[in-house]
């Protein structure tokens, strides 16, 4: 048989195929369980998402400005009075969440998050469903063409989270009130837990990184900006525990709000 010869332009997606096996795998572990409960994991938050983003109620508890951040910031003319922090104008549609205008780039930003890349590729893509484990598609060509390709504008998605960072920020300070001035709940906690730990995952992002430390040739010339580098990159490290944290903590904020707000269940407070 005549051997064949690797040239320099047989590399990435144009290198030749893998040899065939006689089975499917080599792996006798159960390698098909992280995938599976990414599977899981990311699916439950998907559907619980998508259905509290639409059903448009129980995201306001006017008593304590308690604002889940599935509404934040509420735009839309059917935003009950006071948890529209920036204006109604948005039209009130079934079809069209109150918070129209950063819930895409959130998804944007996620969907196209290094980690959550990684994890859906393996999942529910299966290229590749684990390590030494084959992928069922006969051709692999990467993010080199269309929709993959777009996964290259994480970057500017990164700047639209830090400002939704900020605004719920924002609405976790102004949470801190109650009928007689200030005050403080357990909803005030967890508000507060959740903003910190989404500032965790933002500033941990790849692109954060980048930005904070990137383009430069000499550190030594740019001490502040080497101090921030060494800052997001321990961050980094933590990136993942990051994004799944914080997909438990939104669903654990937003049906605290839905509790109180329904009525199910009273805030208690420490203060006022």
């Amino acid at each position: 048989m005549e051997a064949h010869t690797v040239t320099s332009t047989e590399t990435g997606v144009h290198a030749p195929p893998r040899p065939r096996l006689p089975v499917p795998s080599l792996r006798t572990d159960r390698w098909w369980v992280p995938p599976l409960l990414t599977v899981v994991g990311l699916s439950i938050f998907v559907i619980y998402a998508t259905f509290r983003a639409f059903q448009q109620n129980y995201y306001w508890v006017s008593d304590y400005h308690y604002l889940t951040p599935f509404y934040s910031p509420c735009m839309s003319n059917g935003c009950l009075e006071g948890a529209a922090h920036f204006g109604r104008f948005l039209p009130d549609h079934p079809l069209i969440p109150y918070a129209a205008l950063s819930l895409p780039l959130l998804l944007l930003f996620r969907l196209t998050c290094y980690y959550y890349r990684k994890a859906y590729y393996r999942s529910f893509w299966l290229s590749p469903p684990a390590c030494a484990v084959p992928e069922p598609h006969s051709r692999y060509t990467g993010e080199t063409r269309l929709p993959l390709i777009l996964q290259n504008v994480h970057r500017y998605f990164f700047y639209a989270a830090v400002i939704i960072s900020v605004i719920n920020t924002y609405d976790a300070i102004l949470a801190f009130q109650s009928p007689e001035g200030f005050g403080l709940g357990l909803g005030n906690i967890i508000l507060v837990t959740n903003v910190v730990l989404l500032w965790c995952y933002t500033l941990s992002c790849h692109s954060c990184r980048h930005v904070t430390g990137g383009r430069l040739k000499h550190f030594s010339k740019h001490p502040v900006r080497y101090w921030l580098w060494t800052k997001v990159s321990a961050l980094n490290t933590r990136h993942m525990e990051f994004a799944w944290i914080t997909i438990g903590t939104l669903i654990l904020t937003d049906l605290y709000v839905f509790l109180v707000a329904s009525g199910a269940i009273a805030d208690p407070r420490i203060i006022g």
